[in-house]
């Protein structure tokens, strides 16, 4: 069984920082590319950044130089780490494999930036 859960997020003034966290069961963390994708309340789903097995990765043009795509390949986790956040970056993140059979998604994590 894949399972894929994201935590991390919560509240944030604007200029702060989170790191996201993606923690797989059931599959090797090494052995696919992973995605990041949000969704706004009203939008539709956008894909944030993305890291591929062999490391190279790829990023919204809007969000390159402020976000980070990242694993752990020891901790079987992938890392979405979120630096001078900005209102606009409020939505829900999700955690995204395509095994080569199979979607596999997260649940989310709010991420909420308010002062």
């Amino acid at each position: 069984q894949v399972q894929l859960v994201e935590s991390g997020g919560g509240l944030v003034q604007p200029g702060g920082s989170l790191r996201l966290a993606c923690a797989a069961s059931g599959i090797i963390v090494d052995n696919y590319g992973w995605n990041w994708y949000r969704q706004g309340s009203g939008k539709q789903r956008d894909r944030v950044a993305s890291i591929t097995s062999h490391f190279s990765v790829n990023y919204a043009e809007s969000l390159k130089g402020r976000f980070t795509i990242s694993r752990d390949n020891a901790k079987n986790t992938v890392y979405l780490q979120m630096n001078n956040l900005k209102p606009e970056d409020t939505a829900v993140y999700y955690c995204n494999v395509y095994t080569g059979t199979y979607n596999y998604w997260g649940q989310g994590t709010q991420v909420t930036v308010s002062s």
